[in-house]
């Protein structure tokens, strides 16, 4: 089986290449440009890296959000196009499940943290079980000292990976009072190979679904959606107290 797995929730723009388990191309690019000027580009140079072609991928993993609007909305229509052209089903793998399946097999308490600003995360708990990962707490979006309280109140050592590390390390060291790490360099960031790992489990569990199907999941509204719904109960508030 061959995947084709892309990554673009966050700055991070990743794109690997599994055959059979065997990781035969992976690209990462975590730098300030948007997605729509890398992420194409991307697969199109292991395309030709690795001579391969698209006729023989066998299905697409995306990760489905949260994350950032734009970057799900490049990489769900990325998926959703090469899903359409060559019929093959997409595998919708939570962001957060994704981040945590980097540290595959450790044995800390593994929190995924990426910053949604406001000193609010999207998040989710996770813990292995030999080589299965557990979703303690599902993917969600919260505010970063209710979460610390929550890792403290289980009392075990916890890794945390994430670009929420940057943004939040203040507070977790001010306020965490069990034993912490943060994951190094190599595993804090999205990586589409652990992406694409991770799709193999769900492909084998059915859980695919079809191109048309497909949509990322946000957890919350938009700047925008959220900032029209502000003015419009602005202007209701205004309109009952007449």
């Amino acid at each position: 089986m061959r995947i084709l797995a892309i990554d673009s929730s966050s700055m991070v723009a990743t794109v690997a290449v599994v055959t059979d388990g065997v990781l035969t191309a992976e690209y990462t690019i975590n730098y300030k440009k948007t997605h729509s000027q890398t992420l194409l580009p991307m697969i199109d140079e292991i395309k030709k890296n690795i001579d391969l072609d698209m006729n023989t991928v066998d299905v697409i993993a995306i990760a489905g959000g949260p994350g950032s609007y734009t970057g799900l909305r490049i990489g769900s229509a990325t998926a959703k196009g090469f899903g359409l052209a060559l019929n093959i089903p997409i595998i919708n793998i939570p962001t957060m499940d994704a981040l945590a399946y980097n540290l595959f097999s450790s044995s800390f308490v593994i929190c995924p943290i990426m910053d949604a600003r406001r000193e609010q995360v999207y998040t989710g708990i996770y813990k292995f079980n030999g080589t299965t990962m557990e979703v303690i707490k599902p993917q969600c979006i919260m505010m970063i000292r209710d979460l610390v309280k929550e890792l403290n109140n289980m009392s075990q050592a916890v890794m945390f990976n994430g670009d929420g590390v940057d943004a939040y390390k203040d507070i977790i060291e001010e306020e965490m009072t069990t034993e912490h790490y943060y994951a190094p360099a190599s595993v804090n960031r999205a990586k589409a190979s652990s992406l694409a790992s991770l799709a193999e489990i769900y492909y084998k569990e059915g859980k695919t679904e079809t191109a048309a199907e497909h949509a990322p999941e946000y957890l919350r509204l938009s700047q925008a959606e959220r900032e029209l719904k502000e003015k419009m109960e602005r202007t209701k508030d205004a309109g009952n107290n007449l």
